[in-house]
């Protein structure tokens, strides 16, 4: 490969890839937060809850994200200016954030909601027994070895997230894969700068993975 290609490309895709971990990194801290909410509302007695957090979780896992991405970035702007009566545009990396957020809400949900019921209902009843408050028992008997128990699915549904700001370049977001189609369309090189790209990723991912499995291993001691 042409080292000038690669001189031309590589700070392109480092540029990206700020955009593209911005994004990532944002998107499953809110995500984790709406999953938390969802996770916590399909287990819980609430009925209204419940089916607030089944539907949300319905409308994103049966639904693809290019189309959320799509929706969120054209559709909501629209319907936001019909209301307001005057034009209303969004911000690409906002529009992708919010993407990330709801898409990786819904498969986080799953996650806490599974952790939360496989917490040992010893524990809980140990609780209650010590005459703690359900609010108590919660916070400090459920939720920390829920958590532990979570993250490492948390971590993969991270990396997911990472490979799912590719679809963003749809709604020109510039992170690794737009970067990529800029540079292509200016000079038509597309099979060394395609290769590289998919080279970039499959090191940051690598590196994810790696790091993942330190993790795991971590929590497993």
């Amino acid at each position: 490969m042409d080292t000038a290609i690669i001189s031309a490309v590589l700070p392109m895709l480092i540029k990206g890839f700020w955009v593209t971990m911005e994004i990532a990194v944002v998107g499953i801290l809110l995500g984790f937060l709406l999953g938390a909410v969802s996770g916590y509302a399909l287990q819980g007695k609430c009925r209204v809850a419940r089916t607030a957090a089944g539907v949300y979780i319905w409308l994103i896992r049966g639904t693809p994200i290019v189309v959320q991405a799509l929706y969120i970035y054209f559709v909501v702007p629209a319907i936001l200016s019909l209301i307001e009566g005057e034009q209303v545009t969004m911000d690409s990396v906002l529009a992708g954030i919010i993407v990330i957020t709801v898409n990786a809400g819904a498969f986080i949900s799953a996650i806490v909601k599974g952790a939360l019921e496989s917490v040992e209902i010893g524990q809980i009843e140990a609780g209650r027994a010590l005459g703690l408050t359900e609010h108590q028992i919660l916070w400090h008997l459920v939720i920390p070895p829920a958590f532990k128990m979570m993250l490492p699915a948390l971590f993969n549904q991270f990396i997911i997230s990472v490979k799912d700001t590719a679809m963003l370049s749809i709604i020109s977001v510039n992170e690794i894969t737009r970067q990529t189609q800029n540079y292509v369309a200016r000079t038509y090189q597309t099979i060394p700068a395609y290769t590289m790209c998919a080279v970039f990723y499959l090191v940051l991912l690598s590196a994810l993975m790696i790091l993942q499995h330190v993790v795991e291993n971590k929590i497993k001691k």
